[in-house]
């Protein structure tokens, strides 16, 4: 098999390009069709060589025994293409669904149908705009970086965007809250920057958006306080404020390290109503 023709970008259909371009006999596995209770929705993939994989289909008897058909069929000791397991106490699960698998040979054809079905979900995914990439920033995007979110690290020291992920967008800005001008309805903005002054200019920016998902900003009930006087000022409209997440990653857990934090940001991006890009 030929590489694809496009180089790995550092993202999941990047990463599955890298998968795929190496020569060899691989198989596709789907589950076609799952009823009952099981650890992954119809629709899901992985894709086994013969001592590599990538993906996965929920672990367990079930992946472990369709691991072992593909690479059968791979050694050509197997030829059937569909399999049924029931997930019960014969296999020493007790899930108690039924899953309906299919096992297909990866041709070039279908290793570029998979890498753009990779970056058509990708582009589905909801898009997330940090705003600071100090400790608490790069916690976060570490984080969310092998999450089903595109996001974007902004910030205006350009030393402070070295290290991120690298599926991670980093965008230097002299004027960050310009940046939330390219947000899409349904995105989500995190505000955690050096400054106070400049988290309530990109707050103010943020909330006078009526589209966004979530807009949320580090700090503690003074730091909320001290914006609702702000707003206030200004003029703005108490039932925008109300949208505001202040603290974020919520009160009910008092550990501030950065990694905690961004732990209980993730959640709460996770959360949110399913994205619907326009």
């Amino acid at each position: 098999m030929s590489a694809p023709d496009r180089p790995p970008t550092g993202d999941a259909a990047g990463a599955l390009m890298e998968f795929l371009s190496p020569p060899g006999a691989m198989i596709l596995i789907r589950l076609d069709r799952v009823e009952g209770s099981a650890p992954r929705e119809a629709g899901t993939t992985m894709i086994v060589r013969e001592n590599d994989l990538y993906g996965t289909i929920g672990g367990g008897f079930a992946e472990h025994d369709a691991i072992a058909h593909a690479r059968a069929l791979i050694a050509g000791r197997e030829t059937a293409r569909e399999r049924v397991t029931i997930l019960g106490p014969d296999s020493g699960q007790c899930c108690g669904g039924r899953l309906t698998l299919s096992f297909t040979p990866v041709s070039e054809s279908l290793a570029r149908d998979l890498i753009e079905e990779a970056r058509a979900t990708e582009e589905a995914n909801r898009p997330v705009m940090i705003f600071g990439a100090g400790h608490v920033g790069k916690a976060i995007a570490r984080a969310l970086a092998p999450l089903p979110l595109r996001v974007t690290v902004v910030e205006t020291r350009s030393d402070e965007l070295e290290d991120l992920p690298a599926n991670i967008r980093p965008l230097l800005a002299a004027l960050p809250e310009a940046a939330l001008s390219e947000l899409p309805s349904g995105a989500a903005v995190l505000i955690l920057t050096h400054d106070h002054a400049l988290d309530f200019l990109i707050a103010r920016e943020a909330l006078l958006r009526d589209d966004l998902a979530y807009v949320g900003m580090i700090g503690s009930a003074t730091k909320r306080a001290s914006f609702a006087g702000h707003w206030k000022r200004e003029g703005g409209a108490p039932e925008r404020l109300d949208r505001l997440t202040l603290p974020i990653g919520g009160s009910a857990v008092k550990d501030k390290r950065p990694a905690v934090i961004a732990a209980l940001v993730a959640a709460e991006l996770l959360r949110l109503p399913p994205f619907e890009k326009a």
